[in-house]
């Protein structure tokens, strides 16, 4: 099976490495940065035209700006599966940019990079695309009307997450701790509270660490004072003005 990406920019560069070893060869296009050329080499595929993997990709990937997709959908004629990771570009504009293709839109976040993504999918998919799309993370299926308020908190919050463990690991640095190890103690600290609140509802959580009278407890007193909540909440309010622009 051949997967083909018309666009080579990061979230195809993430979907291409969470599926290294998962596809027969993989094609990459650009409108002339270069990225293609790179990406390829990096996955050892090939670097082609939009119309060569229109006519030999099994599945293409559009990864273009959503600016450019009518200017790149004449190029793609033969495709037969297209998942389009365009954000803020519905089924609709889709469908009739592309007639003869299967259109199923995904928004993807970058944790695909190593099978840990969540990729929030609309349309139509056979089996074997949808199969090829779970190595990436999980599939979590929505109305298109919920596309950008999924962007915004799945989409976005990985940039927001990084942050915080960067502010903390930066705190824990400015006491004396080595940087790197820091870092390494928060970022595991995150990987197992993740886990934990597979399990259990985040206020739960916060309630179990943080003993009455204890140093957790002042630590998120500060926070409410500082107005974490509501600097995360402003987040995700202005990151949807900006899709919705």
């Amino acid at each position: 099976m051949i997967v083909g990406f018309v666009g080579s920019g990061s979230m195809a560069a993430a979907m291409a490495r969470g599926w290294a070893g998962d596809f027969e060869t993989m094609l990459f296009s650009d409108s002339g940065s270069g990225r293609a050329e790179e990406l390829a080499k990096v996955m050892r595929g090939g670097a082609v035209s939009n119309e060569e993997i229109a006519r030999r990709a099994d599945l293409v990937v559009l990864a273009v700006k959503p600016n450019k997709l009518e200017e790149a959908a004449p190029q793609l004629g033969e495709a037969r599966r297209v998942v389009s990771v365009l954000a803020a570009t519905t089924l609709e504009r889709l469908r009739g940019a592309l007639p003869g293709a299967e259109v199923l839109r995904v928004m993807p976040n970058v944790g695909v990079e190593v099978g840990q993504g969540v990729l929030c999918v609309a349309g139509e998919a056979d089996g074997a695309t949808r199969e090829k799309l779970a190595k990436l993370g999980r599939v979590v299926e929505i109305g298109e009307g919920d596309f950008d308020s999924a962007t915004a908190v799945m989409g976005c919050s990985p940039a927001y997450l990084a942050l915080a463990i960067e502010a903390i690991a930066d705190a824990g640095a400015a006491d004396g701790l080595d940087p790197q190890l820091s870092r390494e103690l928060v970022v595991e600290t995150a990987a197992g509270t993740a886990e934990l609140l597979r399990r259990h509802d985040p206020a739960a959580l916060r309630k179990a660490v943080a003993s009455p009278g204890g140093s957790t407890e002042r630590g998120l007193e500060a926070l409410d004072r500082e107005g974490a909540r509501r600097a995360f909440e402003a987040a995700v309010e202005v990151s949807l003005e900006r899709m919705r622009e």
